[in-house]
């Protein structure tokens, strides 16, 4: 065994940085060498946070952020899992009481460098560029100091595999610690990769040779203060140019001129999902949730693994027994014997789940790659870690919420009646509005009150850094989102963005911030002489109308200033549909039906002096419905809309959609009309279905389009129909085969109304009469209706 008394200059212990094998043979290295002090590859600005590894609150993975000062936005991840060779050895001296320190380029030196170089290197999420053994790049390429290779494959390939992956579980993290020397792994290693740096050079990763210089000079003071006692934990690559001879003068003239910022760091949670190589981390692996089981179960690893999976497939309602697990374990060993690997791996166990548990199919293995190859474990931090005010406000907030930040996606829902619901809302929103998007609103399923809101939530570690950056705004959630919000309202570009933002304050209850962003709305709207912004703006305000009485919100002004918008948009709308192409007219019909909308529920809140704005709007419709110069989408749309609101007769209805299926009317006109009475997902189908006489007119006319016309209608009248659902096609075409006076399955009775009486069936009517009563809640008034309630 090489003992220290045998060993000239500092221990050199090259590791892939989020390898299992790694760090058990960093463990066996440091606790047989016993070294004086422990040197990891890391930013030393972070030499500080090292204790706080060893607080009973720390749980990897978990990340060191590095943000510029000036601009919280810049910054860098160090990312540590607890199958990270470098939290072994940061853990290992904690333990052991041994100086650890961080030896790297400094992060003030890596934030300035990402920003003076941003093509070639953009601005990164995670640690900055690493040529980690996990990278991936074609083995077989020519030799450059501009192509950066993947050593892991280079030597898999010259080991005779086509897997790197494969070949790096078979010689590293299968390979268990035993009684032979603990160094000898990491000289084998260091051998590979001098040799690899002599063909390949830098491997293309020119800032390797600064970084390297660097880590020389820190290397050469821990030895003036340790010896030669030293340990070095670092990327495999690194190694032989740590052991190169150079003079101080020229790693001190390599590091000249560095650009410089300001930076702060601490520690953020991590995941394993941000680990994978999948997430775009450049030194992240595929398997973090199968690398993190390898460290923790060295022992029976397969049995462990495949029994866990058995786990998660039986919570997801799949029959699996305790055979089945044990047959998947002898499949995967057979499947290693037969692939000549000396344990079964990733790949012989997912073929075997595959093949025993998953009855062959790959949907609930999808599952199991999810949640247990990859996983979803969050790690967390100490309560006292360094973190801007902001950061600290907010954990105030979720510890009192008791709204725990997750990485697994899950759905919460919220009464707005209950304080604690109605709180976690307001932080939501609020988080949003300082993009911090942690949740995501969603539909409620089974309700469509204001009183209920459903999210998705969903933690991840780049939000730490949107949290930092959003610090430049206040101390507090609440001050922040409010001067942000102030700020947002004064810059936003369009009158529509003004409205949603104003929206956006009422949901998060920010009152102080209301003001402000409605006079920026005011002063907007009443320069804003585009009819088209007008009617984008006023669905988002009316609606915001809504949330007074469940949040308790004072909408007085949002009411006058959205009647005011009504108004001149009733005013500017039909002037504004005339002489427009066929995509400003649909564009317009959407804006008509958003308009229609807000108007029928700033009706149920009217602001004082402006009248029944649901009669004027009414008028409005009846004028774009009669003019010609107005296309016809908007005026089918608006006698839709007539119809749908009782103002229209269906004899009138069908008398004008007579009148434009003449003979007289050009087809693409015609065509126009009907996609504006019957499409746009506004039930049209089920109208033409229940009655006869717009049916019939829409089928004679269309069997009545000239061949050289029907081309040009088609596409419009496509449109129209492919947005019916099946069950209303199926039922349209049945009613067309069938003809006139049969479309109701029944002789024509005169009704004009298919599948109905001229006369309704009073014996018929009655048997439905106790079921409508129980379903409205009345009393029973009669012994049958008893009977029913029973």
């Amino acid at each position: 065994m090489t003992t220290e008394a045998d060993r000239t200059g500092p221990l050199l212990l090259g590791v892939r940085h989020h390898g299992p094998g790694s760090a058990r043979a960093v463990r066996a290295a440091l606790d047989a060498a016993r070294p004086r002090a422990v040197l990891i590859e890391g930013p030393p600005e972070a030499d500080a946070l090292i204790p706080l590894a060893a607080d009973e609150h720390m749980r990897p993975p978990v990340a060191l952020l590095a943000h510029a000062v000036d601009e919280p936005g810049r910054s860098a991840f160090w990312p540590l899992a607890e199958f990270s060779p470098e939290w072994v050895a940061i853990r290992w001296a904690l333990e052991n009481g041994v100086p650890a320190r961080f030896i790297d380029l400094p992060a003030t030196h890596t934030l300035a460098w990402e920003k003076e170089e941003p093509a070639e290197e953009a601005p990164s999420e995670e640690a900055p560029a690493e040529p980690d053994l996990a990278e991936a790049e074609p083995a077989d390429e020519e030799p450059s100091d501009d192509v950066r290779i993947d050593p892991l494959a280079v030597l898999a390939d010259a080991a005779g595999y086509d897997d790197a992956e494969r070949w790096w579980e078979d010689v590293v993290e299968h390979r268990g610690v035993g009684a032979e020397d603990p160094l000898a792994p990491f000289g084998v290693l260091a051998e590979a990769m001098a040799a690899l740096r002599e063909v390949y050079g830098s491997g293309g990763h020119e800032r390797d040779l600064v970084r390297e210089a660097y880590m020389r000079l820190r290397i050469r003071a821990a030895q003036k203060e340790f010896g030669d006692a030293v340990a070095v934990v670092c990327g495999a690559w690194h190694v032989p140019a740590l052991s190169e001879r150079t003079t101080v003068a020229a790693d001190r003239a390599r590091l000249k001129g560095l650009p410089k910022v300001k930076a702060d760091m601490t520690w953020v949670p991590w995941t394993y999902r941000r680990l994978a190589r999948a997430s775009g981390y450049g030194a992240g692996i595929d398997s973090p949730g199968w690398y993190g089981h390898l460290f923790s179960a060295p022992d029976r690893p397969v049995e462990r693994w495949l029994t866990k999976v058995a786990g998660l497939l039986r919570a997801e309602d799949r029959i699996v027994s305790s055979a089945h697990v044990i047959e998947a374990v002898r499949l995967a060993e057979t499947l290693a014997v037969m692939r000549g690997r000396p344990l079964p791996g990733l790949g012989e166990t997912t073929d075997a789940v595959r093949a025993v548990m998953c009855d062959g199919s790959d949907v609930p293995l999808a599952l199991v790659r999810d949640r247990l190859v990859v996983g979803d474990v969050l790690g967390e931090v100490p309560p006292d870690a360094p973190a801007v005010p902001l950061q600290r406000d907010l954990d105030r907030i979720q510890r009192r919420l008791r709204l725990k930040p997750e990485a697994l996606e899950r759905e919460l829902e919220l009464d707005l009646r209950k304080e604690t619901d109605a709180a976690r809302s307001r932080l939501l929103h609020r988080l949003r509005l300082l993009g911090v998007p942690w949740g995501e609103p969603v539909a409620s399923r089974g309700s469509t009150g204001t009183f209920r809101e459903t999210w998705r939530l969903r933690w991840e570690p780049e939000l730490s850094v949107r949290i930092a950056e959003a610090g430049v705004w206040g101390t507090t959630v609440l001050a922040a989102a409010t001067a942000k919000s102030e700020a947002d309202a004064v810059s936003a570009p369009a009158l529509a963005e003004v409205t949603a933002l104003a929206e956006r304050c009422l949901l998060a209850e920010l009152p102080d911030a209301l003001p402000t962003v409605m006079r920026v709305l005011a002063d907007r709207a009443a320069l804003d002489t585009d009819v088209g912004h007008l009617a984008q703006a006023l669905p988002a305000l009316v609606r915001s109308l809504r949330y007074g009485d469940v949040r308790g919100t004072g909408t007085g002004a949002l009411a006058e200033v959205a009647a005011g918008l009504a108004e001149r948009i009733f005013v500017g709308l039909p002037p504004a549909c005339a002489g427009l192409d066929a995509d400003a007219a649909e564009e317009i019909r959407r804006h008509v039906d958003a308009v229609h909308g807000a108007v029928g529920l700033l009706g149920d809140a009217p602001a004082p002096g402006h009248g029944d704005l649901r009669a004027r709007w009414r008028t409005v419709l009846r004028v774009l419905s009669g003019r010609d110069t107005v296309p016809g989408v908007i005026r089918g749309r608006a006698v839709r809309l007539l119809l749908d609101e009782g103002e229209l007769a269906p004899d009138e209805a069908a008398r004008l959609m007579g009148l434009v299926l003449s003979p007289g009317t050009p087809p693409g006109d015609a065509a126009a009309w009907i996609e504006g009475f019957v499409g746009g997902g506004s039930g049209g189908g089920m109208l033409l279905v229940h009655d006869e006489r717009l049916l019939g007119l829409v089928d004679t006319w269309l069997t009545g389009v000239p061949a050289e016309a029907f081309t040009d209608v088609l596409p419009l009248l496509r449109r129209t129909f492919s947005a019916y659902e099946p069950g209303v096609r199926r039922t349209l075409g049945e009613l067309v085969r069938r003809g006139p006076g049969q479309r109701g399955g029944v002789a024509a009775t005169g009704s004009g109304v298919p599948g109905f009486a001229a006369e309704p069936d009073q014996e018929r009517a009655d048997a439905v009469l106790p079921v409508v009563r129980l379903l409205l809640g009345l009393e029973a008034d009669d012994v049958e209706l008893v009977g029913v309630a029973r």
